[in-house]
């Protein structure tokens, strides 16, 4: 029987999203067909709207989505209809990087995520008979349904079903990524100062995260005076706004150099600038989305005398479940109020979202598909 849905495709910069019918593919034994309640609006749909990503046009988008399970293939184990569930990205589960469980460095990360179809090459999506671009992050969650598969889709536990599936949605991606930077990949540690460069959803998110480890100070850096507001009420015990110097106040706030510097940004110069103000042994971690050209320039004595790292970073480290699990936590101990950037759209304002979002005025945008 064929799985019918409507879907947001995406044809590129110059044009807008558009809801169409779409029919989803028969499931393999490894997937989960999810009727999906809600979906962030993550940058990285975003870059590849505007071909940064080497993500086939045509193609449905969506990667932080949240809902319930429909059915399931002949070989999942791990969840059953009618489990909440919130989608992450893909990986293979047997290269090097996930047996060491470090699946966002996953050897196999572009066939099961960017490919546009299955790693084996079937699509998972037909539109007017034709095979479509989908599968992206291995849910394509811009949908009112989706098929996962069993490594990137996490039943929530029981004592989360007061959070409702349209807040959790963004824990997926951006959520993970910059709080996974913070207490994964750079490992912060209490006392030591932390620079935020950018203050959308990976940087606050890095803010939160920031606090829980105990860094300080907590410095936000942003063009946006509205967002470093925020920013300082989230964690951020000092903001400064680019415009205004920011890198000479943190040089006065912190003489003897920052402990961790994280770009959000993706702009070279910004990158540079970051790396110049570490301490010895300062590490600067890095997630933007920087052009494919763009390279960095750094004083190799610099580099070496101090002992300083530059550290690219993916999805924060995560090692999926459990550390989404693990920030639900801080979340519900009230630590992590990620609520606080949720701004939400019905499924059809896709369009006036991404324009909210791009114009600043709301720092993560949540599209609700339907009730859950």
């Amino acid at each position: 029987m064929t799985t019918t849905a409507n879907a947001a495709i995406c044809r590129g910069h110059d044009h807008p999203f558009t809801i169409e019918p779409v029919e989803l593919a028969e499931l393999a034994p490894d997937e989960i067909l999810v009727r999906i309640v809600a979906c962030g609006i993550c940058h990285t749909d975003l870059a590849v709207r505007d071909a940064q990503l080497p993500v086939p046009l045509p193609v449905v988008l969506g990667h932080e989505g949240a809902g319930i399970v429909e059915a399931v293939g002949s070989g999942v184990t791990s969840a059953k209809p009618g489990d909440r569930v919130v989608m992450s990205f893909n990986s293979c589960g047997h290269c090097p990087s996930c047996d060491v469980d470090a699946p966002t460095y996953c050897y196999n990360f572009f066939p099961h995520n960017w490919s546009g179809s299955r790693a084996d090459g079937t699509p998972t999506m037909h539109h007017n008979g034709a095979p479509m671009a989908a599968n992206f992050f291995g849910q394509s969650a811009f949908a009112t349904k989706a098929i996962a598969h069993e490594r990137n889709t996490i039943v929530l536990p029981e004592r989360f079903n007061s959070i409702p599936l349209d807040m959790i949605a963004p824990i997926g991606c951006g959520l993970m990524t910059g709080a996974g930077a913070v207490l994964n990949a750079m490992q912060v540690r209490e006392g030591l100062p932390i620079a935020v460069f950018g203050a959308g959803t990976v940087g606050m998110a890095a803010i939160m995260a920031a606090k829980i480890a105990g860094s300080s100070p907590i410095i936000a850096v942003d063009v946006n005076d509205d967002r470093l507001a925020l920013a300082k009420e989230l964690g951020a015990t000092h903001a400064f706004n680019a415009k205004d110097d920011a890198i000479g106040q943190i040089k006065a706030l912190v003489p003897q150099g920052l402990g961790y510097a994280f770009d959000t940004t993706g702009i070279n110069k910004v990158i540079e600038d970051a790396w110049g103000l570490l301490a010895p042994k300062g590490i600067c971690g890095i997630v933007g989305a920087s052009d494919p050209a763009d390279n960095l320039t750094f004083n190799e004595a610099a580099f070496m005398g101090g002992g300083r790292t530059v550290m690219g970073i993916l999805g924060g480290n995560s090692d999926g479940a459990p550390f989404l699990i693990e920030l639900l936590d801080h979340h519900v101990a009230g630590n992590f109020p990620f609520d606080r950037l949720i701004r939400h759209f019905d499924f059809h304002e896709i369009n006036e979202a991404i324009e909210a979002s791009e114009a600043g005025h709301v720092v993560k945008p949540v599209l609700r598909m339907a009730a859950e």
